[in-house]
């Protein structure tokens, strides 16, 4: 597959017969489903999970979200969505990219960005980055 950046943070979907809308193609709010969950899987693999958010009362959260659905999936479709953090400014702010490859044809169907930014749990208001999050986000940028 041809990936946008190296080193991607895959997982493999499959439109079912729930997300599937009225013109007969994958319903855009399901790929917004599939990459809130493969952005946690990826914070999980990378060692930062929900129960570490609440025990640091810090989260990343979504500030800006942008999807660009370029061609439409269908039932049964094997697909692969892929995830990688691409920017921080070490302090406050993050960039997590996605892209959904359809297996056939290893054509791109859907790119998506989201500007993350640090928030304090307890509150919702921006913070800095905690220490572990440095360690472990930035580590996992590409460029």
């Amino acid at each position: 597959m041809v990936w946008d950046y190296p080193n991607p943070f895959t997982q493999p979907a499959v439109p079912q017969a729930a997300d599937i809308d009225g013109l007969q193609h994958t319903n855009n709010a399901v790929y917004v489903q599939w990459c809130e969950r493969i952005g946690w899987a990826h914070s999980e693999a990378l060692g930062l999970s929900l129960a570490d958010y609440q025990r640091l009362d810090r989260a990343m959260a979504i500030r800006r979200a942008d999807y660009d659905y370029l061609l439409p999936t269908v039932l049964g479709e094997e697909l692969t969505l892929a995830t990688w953090l691409c920017a921080s400014d070490g302090k406050l702010t993050m960039e997590r990219r996605f892209q959904l490859i359809r297996a056939h044809d290893q054509v791109t169907v859907l790119r998506g960005h989201w500007d993350l930014v640090c928030i304090e749990v307890s509150s919702a208001r921006v913070r800095r980055m905690p220490a572990e999050f440095c360690a472990v986000y930035l580590a996992a940028l590409v460029s």
